[in-house]
């Protein structure tokens, strides 16, 4: 049976898309996660993203890493799941998309009647250990010692809906292929865990590489965006309420931490396409 898919990137962390509004989902997401994310025997992702109706939102979006394992939520994914929504079913600049990480509410910004970068209401940073969760004995763990494969980091833990580990550290001088893995399968977060690392370049400026659970080191996190710019304004790094801009390989995220965490960046459409499933 073909199928069609659009192939969509946030700031480069790239995923195959299946609209199952109007068809039904694939019978296996995961499984299909893992053959199409291959970038040489596959399409080539980070992940499969199914875009769903809703009972209580616009669209439920289910998102399945390049390993298989479905996630909570993906703050690039959800921007472009919106700008599907707008240049293909309706657009709308405000919307509401489910997540199993709750609902989440995002505005569109369009030009020439197609949706180019999209604003998320992420919700709320959590630094309690069991919102993350990471085991770790009293209310957060922020800016605490934590040795990871002989060597010991400074670390902050907390969960954007899913579990994040920011380490405060020369993202370029990183092997992240050798220190990434130990992290995410570190016994202390019993979920595995999101880790990113950065460095403060500017007074609102970020640095940032991150190893994502399930699918490696990726191009662009947004959740990891959020999660460090949340991190730097705990630690009183970058100022509370102001835009902070966080570099990546992939390109520029835009976060601002408050009650809620906002976080704005670029939606783009690569290619679409027929499959065999």
């Amino acid at each position: 049976m073909k199928r069609r898919f659009i192939k969509m990137h946030g700031a480069g962390n790239d995923y195959i898309y299946f609209d199952c509004l109007r068809e039904e989902e694939p019978e296996d997401p995961a499984a299909l996660s893992v053959r199409l994310s291959d970038r040489h025997k596959g399409i080539g992702g980070d992940g499969v993203v199914l875009i769903c109706p809703s009972d209580v939102a616009d669209a439920k979006m289910r998102m399945f890493n390049a390993d298989g394992s479905e996630g909570k939520m993906c703050g690039n994914a959800i921007r472009c799941v919106a700008k599907y929504l707008f240049d293909n079913v309706s657009p709308k600049e405000r919307m509401s998309i489910e997540t199993l990480s709750g609902v989440k509410e995002l505005t569109v910004f369009a030009e020439g009647g197609k949706a180019r970068s999209v604003r998320v209401d992420m919700g709320p940073a959590s630094f309690a250990p069991a919102s993350v969760p990471v085991l770790w004995e009293g209310e957060s763990a922020v800016g605490v010692p934590y040795t990871v494969g002989g060597r010991t980091f400074s670390i902050t833990c907390l969960s954007m809906g899913n579990p994040h580990c920011v380490v405060f550290a020369d993202p370029d001088g990183e092997d992240l292929a050798a220190i990434g893995p130990l992290f995410e399968n570190a016994p202390v977060f019993p979920a595995r865990v999101n880790t990113e690392f950065v460095r403060k370049i500017g007074e609102r400026t970020l640095k940032m590489r991150v190893w994502e659970r399930g699918s490696g080191e990726t191009l662009a996190c947004g959740t990891g965006a959020c999660a460090a710019a949340a991190a730097a304004v705990k630690l009183g790094l970058c100022p509370a309420g102001e835009e902070i801009e966080v570099r990546l390989r992939g390109g520029t995220l835009f976060v601002t931490v408050g009650d809620t965490v906002f976080l704005r960046g670029p939606a783009e459409t690569v290619f679409t396409g027929e499959i065999e499933l």
